[in-house]
């Protein structure tokens, strides 16, 4: 099993298709991974409101959590009930982190 490589909105870049290929993960790149030249964003708003803006380590530590910066932006390739039950994972996920 690969190694987890956590990210502030709790997906795992290793899980990532673009990873190492495209991209070397939002850590590397600090909150500006490949996709956000697609979205019409220079950086991630999850990872800007939570690093730059609330100083926090990762999500699981703020009170808004899931937000709608979440929301925001799905993967056109996953139906709504693909994405609410990938979201739910992510906030477990992060909630369990210390």
């Amino acid at each position: 099993m690969a190694e987890k490589i956590e990210t502030v909105c709790g997906y795992s870049c290793s899980g990532c298709d673009h990873y190492k290929n495209e991209c070397p993960g939002c850590g590397a790149t600090n909150g500006k991974p490949f996709w956000t030249a697609y979205a019409g964003v220079e950086c991630c708003p999850v990872y800007d409101c939570c690093v730059s803006d609330r100083k926090l380590p990762h999500c699981g530590k703020c009170p808004d959590l899931v937000c709608e910066r979440f929301t925001r932006f799905k993967d056109p390739d996953m139906t709504d009930a693909e994405a609410a039950a990938c979201l739910a994972e992510m906030a477990r996920e992060l909630r369990s982190r210390k």
